[in-house]
């Protein structure tokens, strides 16, 4: 029983594989490799920059030169501050066997990572992507830091459905980013990005905000809670899992993704937000997993305006249901096929990316105010949001049987 996933969202995202967002042809990639010396595909982005900057980056007559000067030296500032902090990964993984063949062979994988504290715990933690070290023992881990020194973490937290990793590391002589609010990033603002491209350790690269709360992006069949920034900062293959960083040398994002025909860096590159791997992350220190709500239904992949049209909706917003699963609490609350989720407790539905996000963040047990468009009017339905976990567990139990 699926809850909320769609089948085939507007960007396609998986190793070597197609791309298409809307009218744009692209491939992206995801950790795109998974052999020796292999460099993983990923995100880099662009953030905030001080009000003091922002003016100096407007070009004037007699001025721009001593405007590039200074914005050159608030760039060097926030990677000399950061840079300690930004370390590499490396992990080997179990390759399952081929054919007939009983026997298996490992492989390596690389990314980035940024060294955090993270508020009640205590210790400092490897911020990274869960597709760089998934499936990875922690003593097949190595994190290489700036002066050299190289780390095998004590413990490995993991939530795949967002691909947010945390290490812990036992060394207390270790630096430390402080964390953002990437809520405050807005489009247009200058952002840095640090990670290990093609194995290239401590590079920087520099870039825009290009878009916020991306979601319609596929990154595979595991990582279900998407709510990206966008950047044109540059980002190869190597530097899943770095940090994006604003002007005052806070990450604001980990970078996670790229959308490129060669996987290779296009301007294109998607940035987990702080903010939800700060939510993510107080979860798996506490409990050890994510507790996420659900409904039980699926939404279409797409709510284009000829659809919004013919249901008579005067704007494409909002989730349309495509599937409702039986004995579910979307069932329950009176769901239908091709019902418009229009509002989730007063919340203004973007898309179907949007709704998912805002179901999976409430409480098993949690009443939910719905407002839905059906056949040309609205209704108000309530429902009882249910245990994802616990229905995942039920749905692989019942296919196994």
């Amino acid at each position: 029983m699926s809850s909320e996933k769609r089948d085939s969202p507007s960007i396609l995202v998986s190793p070597y594989g197609n791309l298409a967002m809307r009218r744009v042809a692209m491939t992206c990639f995801l950790g795109a490799c998974s052999c020796l010396g292999g460099m993983l595909a990923v995100t880099f982005g662009i953030h905030g920059i001080s009000p003091a900057v922002a003016q100096m980056s407007t070009p004037h007559a007699n001025g721009s030169t001593l405007d590039a000067a200074r914005i050159s030296e608030r760039f060097e500032y926030v990677a000399r501050k950061v840079s300690p902090a930004v370390v590499a990964v490396e992990a080997v993984k179990p390759a399952p066997a081929r054919g007939n063949s009983s026997k298996s062979r490992s492989v390596d994988e690389s990314g980035s990572g940024v060294l955090i504290r993270v508020a009640r715990h205590p210790g400092v933690y490897v911020l990274t992507n869960n597709h760089v070290i998934q499936q990875a023992a922690a003593e097949q881990i190595t994190v290489s830091l700036m002066d050299n020194r190289i780390l095998k973490p004590s413990k490995v937290w993991a939530d795949p459905e967002s691909d947010v990793a945390l290490l812990l590391l036992n060394d207390p002589d270790l630096p430390s980013a402080a964390l953002g609010d990437s809520d405050q990033a807005r489009v247009g603002q200058w952002v840095l990005a640090i990670g290990s491209p093609f194995g290239l350790n401590q590079t920087v690269t520099h870039g825009i905000i290009s878009a916020r709360e991306r979601g319609q992006v596929s990154l595979g069949s595991t990582i279900r809670i998407k709510d990206f920034l966008q950047t044109d900062a540059a980002i190869n293959p190597g530097s899943s899992g770095g940090p994006l960083l604003n002007m005052d040398g806070e990450v604001i994002g980990i970078n996670t993704a790229i959308a490129s025909h060669s996987g290779s860096n296009s301007g294109v590159a998607f940035s987990i937000p702080i903010n939800l791997i700060k939510r993510i992350a107080d979860q798996l220190l506490d409990r050890g997993a994510v507790a996420r709500g659900y409904l039980g239904l699926q939404v279409a992949a797409t709510f284009e305006p000829a659809d919004a049209a013919a249901l008579g909706l005067n704007r494409a917003q909002g989730a349309m249901v495509e599937t409702v699963y039986a004995d579910t609490p979307a069932e329950k609350a009176g769901l239908r096929t091709r019902d418009v989720v229009l509002e989730v407790n007063g919340v203004a539905v973007r898309n179907e990316n949007h709704f998912i996000n805002l179901i999976s963040s409430l409480q098993s047990g949690q009443r939910v105010r719905l407002q839905v468009w059906r056949e040309r009017r609205m209704i108000t339905l309530e429902a009882v949001v249910g245990d994802w976990n616990a229905a995942q567990a039920r749905f692989q139990r019942d296919k196994d049987k």
